[in-house]
């Protein structure tokens, strides 16, 4: 396993990163407890999830809400040191109840759910805990002084944002570094071959920073795992995967055929592209069974060629560069 820092700070992660959402839902407890063995053995150490994983993401479907972190608690509380093995990464938005307060990013919200993600964890601390997404609704003083108390209490170490934009990036790290505080050590954004918006201000915004780059998705919800192929064999996608493929089915092909001739699944080859983008700290893969974590380890021995890179590059365009360099000059 390849480890690097996250961002600018000392901790160091491994290059894949465990996602965890799909624990409590489609991949049961006993089955996600291998998974987790089988990640640390294999030298994982970033281990990924959110408050409200585990099920339907809705507050008023309370079966499965949750669950995730606590199926990674009672890992945990197996011992065998299995807490000072991984760095422990979970988040904190959305909505985790029915009433006013019990979503988004007041310093009242973020007290109850680090309180409660901290019981279903059954952990003293969490290393880097995510804001899920931007409130536009609460000040950024609030919210540093919330962090800040809880990095005082020792209750977690490292603080990260999610779906931010650029912009929301600077200005909250103004807003700390007014306070003297570290502020955000890292960015988890969608980035994959087929999502690319982030090339524009999210990535030269994290690098003026100095904040890691956690992709999720990287197969955009099976568009880059061999869709085609899938279907052929008798699988049949759901409908918002379906309209994808009508809509950029040319480029699949192109991109499957490229794969093929590679000799390689375009599962790993869309991994493998990730982690050769400098920005790129580590890349969460959500595997649902214990083969799909064994296949996604391929990803960290697979060298993408230069000419490769520049296929890519053309099946799957990028926004043109940087801001403001992509539209103007």
């Amino acid at each position: 396993m390849n480890y690097t820092h996250l961002g600018r700070t000392g901790l160091l992660v491994s290059r894949l990163g465990l996602g965890t959402m799909n624990f409590g839902d489609v991949t049961d407890e006993a089955t996600a407890h291998l998974i987790l063995d089988a990640a640390v053995d294999a030298g994982i150490n970033l281990i990924d999830t959110a408050d409200v994983y585990g099920g339907p993401q809705s507050p008023d479907m309370k079966q499965g809400y949750g669950t995730s972190e606590e199926i990674i608690g009672t890992w945990l509380a197996k011992g065998d040191g299995r807490r000072d093995k991984i760095v422990l990464a979970t988040k904190v938005y959305q909505p985790m109840g029915l009433g006013p307060n019990d979503r988004h990013l007041s310093a009242y919200h973020i007290r109850k759910a680090v309180e409660d993600s901290l019981r279903r964890l059954q952990t003293d601390h969490i290393d880097l805990y995510q804001m899920h997404h931007v409130d536009r609704s609460t000040p950024w003083q609030e919210i540093w002084q919330a962090m800040e108390q809880l990095v005082r209490d020792g209750k977690i170490l490292y603080v990260g944002s999610s779906n931010f934009a650029g912009w929301q990036i600077a200005t909250a790290q103004a807003s700390a570094e007014k306070r003297n505080f570290l502020g955000l050590a890292c960015e988890q954004s969608l980035y994959n071959l087929t999502a690319r918006t982030v090339e524009l201000e999210v990535i030269p915004s994290l690098r003026h920073h100095g904040l890691g780059l956690i992709p999720w998705s990287p197969l955009m919800g099976g568009l880059l795992g061999g869709v085609l192929k899938k279907i052929e064999a008798g699988h049949q996608p759901r409908k918002r995967l379906a309209d994808q493929i009508k809509q950029l089915r040319p480029q699949i092909q192109a991109y499957e055929k490229l794969c093929a001739d590679l000799g390689e699944s375009p599962a790993d080859v869309a991994a493998a592209w990730l982690l050769h983008q400098p920005a790129v700290t580590a890349t969460i893969v959500g595997p649902r069974t214990l083969e799909q974590l064994t296949s996604s380890l391929r990803t960290l021995n697979l060298t993408l060629s230069e000419q490769t890179l520049i296929a890519l590059d053309e099946i799957w365009p990028g926004p043109g560069g940087e801001a403001p360099e992509a539209y103007a000059w």
